[in-house]
């Protein structure tokens, strides 16, 4: 029996890759919100990570983030490729992140949810950022220590101080506007910053912007923010 024939057609729709930490649950969910299938083509690949997020399992981390951007599908061309950890690429740095994701997948940028919120907030133009982070403070810290380096003035922060994942994923969206609105209390803001891909915020930006009469970023909307600006993208419609 003869083989029938077939076409061979290359797609003109942006390609992203994404990876994702092994107990992240909510980053996927969210990102079909901020960047549907009409808009691009999302690859998604897992890194394994530590049931409890610390610098030790951060460090773990690292050595594994090559190997994960390597399970992507390696026939595609990729636009754009995320890391989605804010605190891992705060620990590991921007830098390393992307050596070792290029190491890993050939792609023509790769960015990460702090240096895409650094980007946003510039774009935005804000100087004193409030951030509001679920982690302890070996972990918390040293996102803010990135964004005062960046040159932004961060009066205030906030930690809910958990470092089990399963319990960050689980955290009532209403009390983390909770804390953004305490957090507004405490001191001058002209933004806040909600930090870390399971944190669920996705429902409560729109609604703590208009409160609070300033912009409410979180690491999830300006990661698939930037994604889109590196790909070529315009807002989601």
């Amino acid at each position: 029996m003869a083989d029938f024939p077939y076409r061979l057609r290359e797609d003109a729709t942006p390609t992203m890759g994404l990876i994702v930490l092994r107990v992240d649950e909510t980053i996927e969910d969210e990102f079909r919100s901020y960047i549907p299938p009409d808009d691009a083509r999302m690859h998604v690949t897992r890194v394994h990570s530590g049931d409890d997020l610390t610098p030790s399992s951060i460090a773990e981390m690292e050595r594994a983030l090559s190997g994960a951007a390597a399970l992507l599908p390696p026939a595609a061309t990729f636009d754009v490729v995320g890391y989605g950890c804010t605190s891992g690429a705060a620990l590991i740095g921007p830098d390393e992140v992307r050596a070792n994701v290029m190491a890993g997948v050939t792609t023509r940028h790769v960015t990460d949810p702090l240096s895409a919120a650094l980007a946003a907030i510039s774009d935005l133009g804000l100087e004193r950022v409030g951030i509001v982070s679920p982690y302890v403070a070996s972990v918390a810290e040293p996102l803010r220590s990135a964004f005062v380096a960046a040159g932004i003035t961060v009066p205030a922060t906030l930690s809910f101080g958990e470092e089990v994942e399963a319990r960050v994923a689980r955290i009532d969206p209403a009390s983390i506007a909770e804390a953004a609105r305490n957090l507004a209390g405490q001191a001058k803001l002209d933004g806040i910053f909600l930090s870390c891909t399971n944190l669920r915020t996705r429902r409560i930006l729109p609604e703590l912007k208009a409160e609070l009469g300033m912009p409410v970023l979180s690491s999830n909307q300006a990661l698939a923010w930037h994604m889109r600006k590196l790909a070529g993208l315009g807002e989601p419609k």
